[in-house]
C-alpha cells in the first residue's frame, strides 16, 4: 500500500528567510510533488466544480502557477494581476500595503465583463495586504469576487479575516502557527 502523506508534509519551511524570526512556507516542494500538486489543485477547485465561475485571477507569481491549473479546471479565463509596469495593454492600477511599505499591481482594464464571477487564487495568505488590493481592484473593474482561495494560511496575521471583512469567502488548504 503506498504512503499518504499530507499536504503540509510537502511544504518546506525554511527558518529566519527573508530575515530572523520568520518561517517562510516554501511551496515549491509541493508543486514539485505530482501527487501534492494535483492533490492542491483538486481541493481548490472542489467547492466550484459545476458551478458558473467566469474567470480565476491570480497574483505574480505562484499565484500564475495555481490560478492557470484552477482555471483550466473550471473552464474559466485567467486574469494574471501582476505589478506596475509589466502589463502590455491599457491597465488599471491600485496601491497595496505590504508588511514594510506600498507597492502597486495592476490587471489589464478590460480584463473582465461586468458582473464575470472570478475566484482569486495565490499561495499564501498572511497579513492580506496584496490580496486585499487584488481583491478590491478586480472589484474596480466589475468583477464579482466569489471567493479567494490559497493553499496556505497563516491565521495569526489576520489576513483571511481581513478579506472576509469585503464580503469574500476565504478557503485555505491548510495553516501554520507563527509567521
Amino acid at each position: 500500500m503506498p504512503n499518504f502523506i499530507t499536504l503540509e508534509e510537502t511544504v518546506r519551511t525554511i527558518p529566519d528567510y527573508p530575515k530572523p524570526g520568520i518561517m517562510f512556507r516554501d511551496i515549491t516542494t509541493l508543486l514539485g510533488n505530482p501527487q501534492a500538486f494535483r492533490r492542491a489543485v483538486d481541493e481548490l477547485v472542489q467547492p466550484w466544480a459545476g458551478r458558473r465561475i467566469d474567470k480565476v485571477a491570480g497574483m505574480e507569481a505562484r499565484g500564475f502557477i495555481l490560478g492557470g491549473a484552477v482555471a483550466h479546471q473550471l473552464s474559466a479565463g485567467f486574469i494574471p494581476i501582476r505589478k506596475k509596469g509589466k502589463l502590455p495593454h491599457t491597465t488599471v492600477s491600485i496601491a497595496y500595503s505590504l508588511e514594510y511599505g506600498v507597492d502597486e499591481m495592476e490587471v489589464h482594464s478590460d480584463a473582465v465583463v461586468k458582473g464575470d464571477r472570478v475566484i482569486l487564487v495565490d499561495d499564501l495568505i498572511a497579513t492580506g495586504g496584496t490580496a486585499e488590493g487584488a481583491v478590491k481592484l478586480l472589484q474596480s473593474i466589475g468583477a464579482e469576487v466569489v471567493a479567494a482561495c490559497f493553499v496556505i494560511n497563516l491565521p495569526a496575521l489576520g489576513g483571511a479575516k481581513k478579506i472576509e471583512a469585503l464580503g469574500v469567502p476565504v478557503r485555505t488548504l491548510m495553516s501554520f502557527d507563527g509567521h
